[in-house]
């Protein structure tokens, strides 16, 4: 896989001195990643996800067209807005398989969706109440569950009264993924929590021993970020010709989702990158690598929104397929920047990729 390709890459180093990395890792650089991105980013998702729930809560009041569709709507703005943060897999989101519950992917066998489908042909009364659906099965409880109860098979009959029972199920996974999301953003806002450890390496410290221990974790993000994006999502269903494309295995193809997703990773990353300012922790004959990536950056975000409509037909469209392409190139470049040469400039190595064995 493209990690072990990465894992090797990584292996370089040409270390700056110690004291210099140190001031700017504790001072500037995880901390703008923090204050800058993360806290924001949190607090816009539990903002839309209550949002969520408040238009689930409206469709099963009075279901109709208009509600129906207001959900819908609600719904792509939370995918999007969990897909600028999610690239942060660290820390609080990892804990209680938060991680998974709020998005079990990829469902390579479909075992998800075949409980997804169950609970709602067997009208579950256990998987209505937020709490009791929040100890379930991880594949039942997150983004994509609710990508089927509102946009699956039978699900423009929640704009009737014949669906009460795929309505409180979606209201119950809307109020479990805000739920998520909330104890995140808390977990994050306390400073003598995992914020707390990340900011403060030290001898002391069970997770980030010095400074660069603390840097390389912000590394990572790109480094598994990009590896995700590209080998995960996009490689999962763009073949190397036409006839291999496998559109039913895309992301949040039912919301037609799909792009959007893969821009809001970019978007997340770009906009950790500027608020962590971590390219100023290069020399001033690398700060060239920095330019390079805000315009990679550019470049991936342009190719991703100019994919629109349903996935399907965007592989069918050349110019479309072939933005998706050219995106898989782009995220290898940027894998390249991150992954060999801004670690090499700074003498980080990251780990093995999170991914490997997937």
């Amino acid at each position: 896989m493209a990690g072990r390709f990465l894992a090797t890459a990584l292996a370089v180093s040409v270390a700056l001195p110690a004291a210099a990395l140190a001031n700017e890792a504790s001072d500037k650089v995880v901390s703008g990643a923090i204050d800058g991105f993360i806290r924001p980013a949190y607090g816009r998702l539990v903002e839309q996800t209550a949002a969520l729930g408040a238009s689930m809560d409206k469709l099963c009041a009075a279901p109709s067209t208009d509600t129906l569709e207001a959900a819908r709507k609600a719904f792509s703005k939370t995918t999007e807005s969990w897909s600028e943060v999610e690239i942060i897999r660290f820390g609080p989101i990892t804990e209680q398989n938060r991680l998974e519950r709020m998005l079990f992917w990829p469902d390579r066998k479909g075992t998800g969706l075949k409980q997804v489908q169950a609970a709602v042909a067997d009208k579950d009364e256990t998987a209505t109440d937020a709490a009791r659906l929040g100890g379930k099965s991880v594949a039942m409880q997150g983004l994509g569950a609710l990508e089927f109860v509102l946009f699956g098979t039978g699900a423009d009959d929640l704009a009737g009264a014949g669906a009460a029972y795929r309505c409180s199920y979606g209201k119950a996974i809307s109020g479990n993924v805000g739920k998520i999301a909330s104890d995140v953003d808390a977990a994050w806002r306390d400073d003598k929590g995992f914020a707390g450890q990340w900011k403060t390496p030290g001898p002391d410290n069970a997770l980030y021993r010095n400074a660069t221990e603390a840097v390389t974790e912000l590394l990572e993000v790109y480094v598994n970020g990009l590896e995700l994006v590209r080998d995960v999502r996009v490689n999962g269903f763009l073949g190397k010709e036409a006839a291999a494309d496998k559109p039913k295995q895309a992301l949040y193809w039912r919301s037609e989702g799909t792009a959007a997703a893969l821009g809001g990773n970019i978007a997340g990353m770009k906009a950790l990158f500027d608020a962590s300012q971590f390219g100023s922790l290069l020399p001033a004959d690398s700060q060239w690598i920095a330019l390079s990536i805000d315009f990679e950056f550019a470049n991936a975000q342009n190719a991703a929104s100019a994919v629109t409509g349903p996935v399907d037909a965007a592989l069918t469209d050349a110019e479309k397929r072939g933005k998706l392409a050219y995106f898989g190139v782009v995220t290898s470049s940027l894998s390249e920047l991150f992954g060999t040469r801004l670690a090499g400039a700074l003498g980080l190595t990251a780990g093995f990729s999170s991914l490997d064995g997937d």
